[in-house]
């Protein structure tokens, strides 16, 4: 019987310290089978963690969050993905209910207009059917890497979700872009080449740009706002 999740996971994190990436969510779906899930943006990161779960058969589901303004290259990429492993990625969607109003009351860009306009844009494309995406799992698996965020440096590689109720696990956190950048050449996975353009952390086109030499990582997303509110609200830590 899988045990329950539970806001202190110290012996989860003590069991899979050592091991690789496919062994550790091996054993995540074996301990809580039916109720491992990955959420993929096809970035780098994303690719890497889908070519562990897809080329090991591991018994986990993957999906990604179709926000409706991803770019022309993460659809491209979405395809070449399900083509080279047979198994397609489930999408999640805005709630038409939620979605159209706002887009009528505001405007389709009025994420640009304020902060909270933004906010609230990223919660109905994102944070909503994320929650959905989330109902009945027990662990969720993300890209998140620590070099990503000022914010994400002090981030453990499992903790507790308060907000979505699940146990988090970070595989790649404390990985470098460049051991990134290897594991994605030599295993010949499909990758969105607007990594190859400058773009490091890929999210809706007109909310994200390719960085400047000597820019930080996350100066990408969201450029006109202050740099301290650059979350979208997926990854936000919530105090139990």
């Amino acid at each position: 019987m899988a045990i329950l999740p539970n806001k202190y996971p110290t012996e989860l994190a003590q069991q899979i310290e050592n091991l690789s990436i496919a062994e550790a969510l091996a054993l995540l779906a074996a301990q809580y089978p039916g109720k491992v899930t990955f959420s993929s943006s096809f970035s780098y990161e994303d690719q890497v963690i889908t070519h562990e779960i897809l080329s090991n058969q591991l018994p986990i589901s993957i999906f990604t969050l179709d926000t409706g303004r991803l770019f022309p290259e993460t659809y491209a990429v979405w395809v070449s993905t399900n083509e080279r492993y047979h198994e397609p990625v489930k999408a999640y969607y805005p709630d038409n209910t939620l979605l159209e109003p706002f887009v009528a009351e505001k405007g389709p860009n009025a994420f640009y207009g304020s902060v909270q306009n933004r906010k609230d844009c990223c919660y109905i494309r994102k944070v909503e059917p994320l929650k959905r995406a989330l109902a009945g799992n027990a662990i969720w698996v993300t890209g998140l890497r620590a070099e990503h965020s000022a914010a994400r440096e002090n981030l453990a590689p499992v903790e507790w979700d308060e907000g979505n109720q699940v146990i988090k696990y970070h595989p790649l956190l404390h990985w470098t872009t460049e051991q990134v950048q290897e594991h994605i050449r030599r295993n010949n996975i499909p990758y969105n080449p607007l990594h190859d353009r400058g773009f490091v952390s890929i999210g809706c086109a007109p909310c994200t740009r390719a960085i400047k030499p000597g820019e930080d990582f996350r100066a990408g997303r969201w450029w006109w706002e202050d740099s301290s509110k650059k979350e979208c609200g997926l990854h936000e830590t919530v105090k139990a």
